[in-house]
């Protein structure tokens, strides 16, 4: 009678590692790459400090149009800045005038 004799593979030793490596991969990946993963928290980051710089500009252009606007109420209205206003929305002057524009400029 013969018998067949087979040889040992060690592939099924393998199978196991092999899986749980792949499967702490691709979770690892999403962990650092993932919508809610660490690197999308640092550009959650960045945004917002970019978002607060832009608030702050906006608060001060704020600030700064609040105080032109406080020139113009009654009781502290200054001739010069209505006339200004009123020159430069009508877009008006006399004819031996010369007229400068200059860009706004905050004034501390």
């Amino acid at each position: 009678m013969w018998t067949r004799q087979y040889k040992r593979r060690n592939t099924g030793r393998l199978i196991v590692p092999a899986i749980t490596a792949i499967f702490l991969a691709y979770f690892g990946f999403h962990a650092y790459h993932g919508e809610y993963g660490i690197y999308s928290k640092y550009r959650l980051e960045d945004r917002a400090k970019d978002l607060q710089a832009q608030l702050d500009a906006l608060k001060d252009r704020r600030a700064h149009l609040e105080h032109r606007l406080q020139l113009l109420h009654d009781g502290t209205l200054e001739k010069d800045m209505l006339d200004e206003q009123a020159r430069r929305a009508l877009n008006l002057a006399h004819k031996d005038e010369v007229i400068i524009y200059r860009s706004m400029q905050k004034s501390n």
